[in-house]
Parts: C-alpha cells; sequence; structure tokens
C-alpha cells in the first residue's frame, strides 16, 4: 500500500518531483526522462509509468529556462521511437513462440493470424493514435511485431506518431503550463489530462458492448 501511495503522489505531483529531480541532478534529467519514456512505450511490463502528464509538465518546467525545451523534445521524441521500435521486435521475435499451441483457446494462431490481416488494414492508423492512448501505446507495437506489421511502414507511421506525440505535451505545457490559472491547478490539469487521454478507450469500450447488445437482441416476431 505505500509503494502504491507514493506512486500516487508521485503522478498527482509531477511538477513538484521533476523540479526536485532538476535541482539535485542537473543536466541528468534529460537522460531520466529519456528512460521513463522509452520504458513506458518500450517495455511492455511497464504500462503503468506517467507519460501524456509527464510530457506536460516537463514542457511547463522548461519553460521556467531550467532545461531546453528544443533539447527536450527532441530527446523524447527519440526515446518515443526507439522504444516502439525496441517493441514492435520484441513482439516480432516472441510472438511466433508464444502463438505456438494450436488448441490453446487463448493463444493460437488463428489468433496470430487475425492480428497480422488487422495490421495489414488498420496498422498506420493503430500505431498513430495508439500515442495518445496510455497502456494501448505500450501495448501497440508490441502487437504490431507480433503481426508482422511490414517494418518500413511501421516505422514510418512511427516516427510521425512519436514526433506528433511528444510536440503536443512538451510544447502544450510549455506554452500553457505557467499561465496562472494552470499552474495554480496544476494538479486538476493533470487528472484533465489522464481522463482525456482513457476517453477514446472507453468511448470505444461502450459503443462495442451496445453494438455486442444490438447484435444479440432476439427480433420480435411478427
Amino acid at each position: 500500500m505505500e509503494l502504491l501511495a507514493t506512486f500516487i503522489d508521485i503522478i498527482l505531483h509531477l511538477d513538484r518531483h521533476l523540479i526536485w529531480l532538476v535541482q539535485n541532478y542537473g543536466t541528468w534529467i534529460y537522460l531520466i526522462l529519456f528512460l521513463i519514456i522509452f520504458c513506458e512505450t518500450g517495455l511492455v511490463i511497464t504500462p503503468f509509468l506517467p507519460g501524456d502528464s509527464l510530457l506536460f509538465v516537463a514542457g511547463a518546467i522548461a519553460a521556467t529556462g531550467v532545461m531546453d525545451v528544443q533539447w527536450l523534445a527532441a530527446l523524447l521524441m527519440l526515446a518515443a521511437f526507439s522504444g516502439d521500435n525496441t517493441n514492435y521486435w520484441i513482439g516480432r521475435y516472441f510472438g511466433p513462440r508464444i502463438f505456438t499451441r494450436l488448441d490453446s483457446r487463448l493463444l493460437n494462431r488463428a489468433y496470430l493470424e487475425k492480428t497480422r490481416g488487422f495490421y495489414e488494414r488498420h496498422g498506420g492508423k493503430t500505431v498513430i493514435f495508439a500515442r495518445f492512448l496510455p497502456i494501448v501505446r505500450t501495448f501497440a507495437p508490441f502487437v504490431a511485431g507480433i503481426g508482422r506489421m511490414v517494418y518500413p511502414r511501421f516505422m514510418a507511421y512511427s516516427a510521425f506518431g512519436s514526433v506528433f506525440w511528444i510536440s503536443f505535451f512538451v510544447f502544450g505545457g510549455f506554452f500553457f503550463g505557467n499561465v496562472p490559472v494552470v499552474k495554480n491547478n496544476l494538479t486538476l490539469f493533470i487528472f484533465g489530462i489522464i481522463a482525456i487521454s482513457f476517453l477514446p478507450g472507453v468511448s470505444h469500450f461502450i459503443r462495442r458492448r451496445i453494438g455486442n447488445r444490438a447484435e444479440n437482441k432476439p427480433e420480435k416476431q411478427t
């Protein structure tokens, strides 16, 4: 429970923790942020790390002059792109080894083939839009690798998504993070960013449930 409380405190007070890191580690803060974003996007086991809110707060702190926002954005774009591609190759290498049992209900080659078909049709937009969905962005490149999405195509969409995602939040924080109404209510804005990030996934889940109910609803006999 204490570990969970500490993690929640870090999420809700990212500004204080980042300022402390900058004060105590100086330019090493670039490497620390690089590693956090790399792990959040590149390792399937770390989807819980902060992403959107961390980028926004980092941009806001950079606006005070303690970090160079251009260097910050460039390094984090590289971190996101590198993480994506690492995750892709992990999925591509281990995927066929995971989906080996034809009689498994959860992990079988039929699902692997469906994954490949999905990424052939929708892989590009999935890689880009997943950037803005917490947890999903951690698993999307892994699944793309499992589905053996054509790598040059994946790499192109990953690069575009990385630049768009990092720019949106880092420069959003840089230009708006120190506006008085935002700065004085930063915890609420962090909550808002987290909530908005989850909205597309929740909306998709609700629409899917409604669609399934409509399909399973028995037709009235006349």
